[in-house]
């Protein structure tokens, strides 16, 4: 199993800036892949960016170049920079991991951009 721990999530006036970070504990030597969803209310969970083992990234359309995903596998971590952020970026951002069977998420951390 591999659990996951988010932080840094918060309120945020448009144009400003988050940081948020994912700490895996467990059997992490299985995740192949980690990365960030987020879910606005009425909303289905969508895929915010995400980073295989062997640096490939994939990032939403909407977040394209406003949002940076970077990893430090050694630390077990992920971390997403979010930049000009927009009021539609408003939702829980959850930490991802992906193994080649399973799939793990974190509790959740509420980001809110204020108009």
């Amino acid at each position: 199993q591999v659990q996951l721990v988010e932080s840094g999530g918060g309120l945020v006036q448009a144009g400003g800036s988050l940081r948020l970070s994912c700490v895996a504990s467990g059997s992490t030597f299985t995740i192949n892949e980690m990365g960030w969803y987020r879910q606005a209310p009425g909303n289905q969970r969508e895929l915010v960016a995400s980073q295989m083992n062997g640096g490939t990234t994939k990032y939403a359309d909407s977040v394209k170049g406003r949002f940076t995903i970077s990893r430090d596998i050694a630390q077990r971590t992920v971390t997403l920079r979010m930049n000009s952020l927009k009021p539609e970026d408003t939702a829980v951002y959850y930490c991802n991991a992906r193994s080649i069977l399973k799939t793990f998420w974190g509790q959740g951390t509420q980001v809110t951009v204020s108009s």
